[in-house]
């Protein structure tokens, strides 16, 4: 954004005025809006004709606008001769007197800029909603349909009415490329394009106007040279800007051209100045004269861009090699962690394994040795109840049991014992690693299950002897 010292000497440039302190309160008045501020200083001056006095026959010397730090530079033309009747640019005292009334018309230009800005986008909803519906019929597909819907700058327009009146009076086959921007816009392009801005201010009035567009700057040499080497931009001085133009690069005699460069801080280099009847021959020859002189600067701006656009570029290229070194280095550092996450949850899946199967081990130690115990109680308890083995005699049964593996033990019992006595006998050796067996005779074959074992040794036909095979049962 421009300061204020920017614009204090831009506006001192533009409208001549040298009392910082009468611009200051002018800027002030106009909320420091430069367009407007200088609106107020050149709208009294528009209207009537400017300054057009007879035209000579030769270039005039190049001069330095008042925000310009370049050396002027001398052209090999003759100096201007004085006018006598040429019209100056109004006083301070003038512009003293008028500044409230320029202050006022200055708001009431924006309240009746924002009334009418209100008005066309009103008008174009509403065009464009009779359009959809078929209403608008002033508007056919090849009627006068191409009205801007964008709205543009007061100097674009200026500049855009200033070129279609040169090509309608002089052709546009040959001729300057004039561009339909505003004088500031110009040069900024130029600046980008690292060219020189070649400037045609234009005086329809003047007698030597026609002969000069039609001859030389309509020259087929003249204007392609210009479209190759210069921005071009041109302005009437009955427009705004161009009058304003016309103000700062204190032109005196038309026509008139100058080429200008852009310098810093917004401020205007004025290299050379032509005025007055010129072949085009003679301004052929200074403006290669300007251009030669002038191609160190240029090629030196366009050196240092180019600098500035490398540097950049490979700050750029620096940066991004950063960040995928960076990204890379994230990404690594990403998939450690993940990997050691996985890692340390792989660790602690077998640890907790372990542990269950630790758990299990000694759970099923611990119920193996309950149930030995378990076992042994039984047994000791089933041998308590046993009793003490009889002594042979004619109610004593002799029992001899066979077990699987081969072994073989024998007792005596009463024969009144019940089966189940047996059975207790059996399991209290501690002979068997089945739990669920039979004991079973052969010759013939008797099974004593469960509905036997209340039944007496000598009710179920083993008294006096017996002989039994202890079989498990699947």
């Amino acid at each position: 954004m421009v300061d204020v010292a920017d614009k204090l000497s831009y506006f001192q440039a533009i409208t001549g005025l040298e009392d910082p302190d009468l611009c200051t309160e002018i800027l002030a008045a106009h909320g420091w809006d430069l367009e407007l501020a200088i609106s107020s200083i050149t709208s009294s001056h528009a209207d009537p004709t400017p300054p057009d006095p007879t035209a000579g026959t030769s270039s005039t010397p190049g001069t330095v606008s008042a925000t310009s730090g370049v050396q002027p530079r001398e052209a090999p033309s003759q100096r201007p001769e004085p006018v006598p009747n040429a019209v100056g640019p109004p006083g301070l005292a003038w512009k003293l007197v008028t500044l409230p009334i320029s202050i006022i018309s200055g708001s009431l230009g924006l309240v009746s800029g924002a009334i009418g800005l209100g008005l066309w986008v009103a008008g174009g909803v509403l065009s464009y909603s009779l359009g959809v519906i078929g209403l608008n019929s002033g508007s056919g597909r090849d009627g006068d349909s191409s009205a801007r819907l964008v709205p543009v700058s007061a100097a674009a327009a200026e500049a855009m009415e200033f070129v279609a009146v040169f090509e309608r009076d002089f052709g546009r086959r040959t001729r300057p490329n004039f561009v339909s921007e505003g004088f500031m816009d110009a040069l900024q392009r130029s600046r980008n394009e690292f060219k020189l801005l070649f400037v045609y201010l234009h005086s329809p009035d003047h007698l030597d106007t026609p002969l000069f567009c039609e001859r030389t700057l309509c020259s087929e040499v003249l204007a392609a040279f210009v479209n190759e080497n210069f921005v071009a931009w041109g302005g009437s001085i009955r427009a705004s800007e161009g009058f304003k133009m016309s103000n700062s690069l204190k032109a005196s005699r038309f026509p008139f051209c100058a080429v200008v460069m852009a310098a810093t801080n917004q401020r205007i280099a004025l290299l050379q100045q032509v005025e007055g009847r010129t072949s085009p021959e003679e301004l052929l020859t200074i403006l290669q004269r300007v251009l030669e002189e002038s191609a160190p600067v240029l090629v030196s701006a366009r050196f240092e861009a180019e600098e500035r656009r490398n540097t950049m570029r490979l700050r750029e290229e620096q940066d991004a090699a950063y960040r995928a070194a960076l990204e890379a280095d994230q990404a690594r550092e990403r998939q450690r962690k993940e990997e050691q996450e996985r890692l340390e949850r792989e660790a602690a899946e077998a640890e907790r394994k372990h542990k269950e199967e630790e758990e299990a081990r000694e759970r099923a130690a611990r119920e193996a040795v309950e149930k030995e115990a378990a076992l042994a109680r039984m047994r000791q308890e089933k041998a308590l109840s046993l009793g003490a083995e009889p002594e042979k005699g004619p109610n004593v049964t002799q029992v001899l049991v066979r077990f699987p593996q081969g072994e073989r033990k024998e007792r005596r019992f009463h024969s009144t014992a019940t089966i189940q006595t047996v059975y207790d006998y059996v399991d209290s050796l501690g002979c068997l690693d089945v739990e669920s067996y039979s004991l079973v005779s052969n010759f013939p074959r008797v099974v004593y299950g469960p509905e036997k074992l209340s039944l007496s040794l000598k009710e179920v036909g083993l008294h006096p002897q017996a002989s039994l095979f202890v079989e498990p049962n699947s």
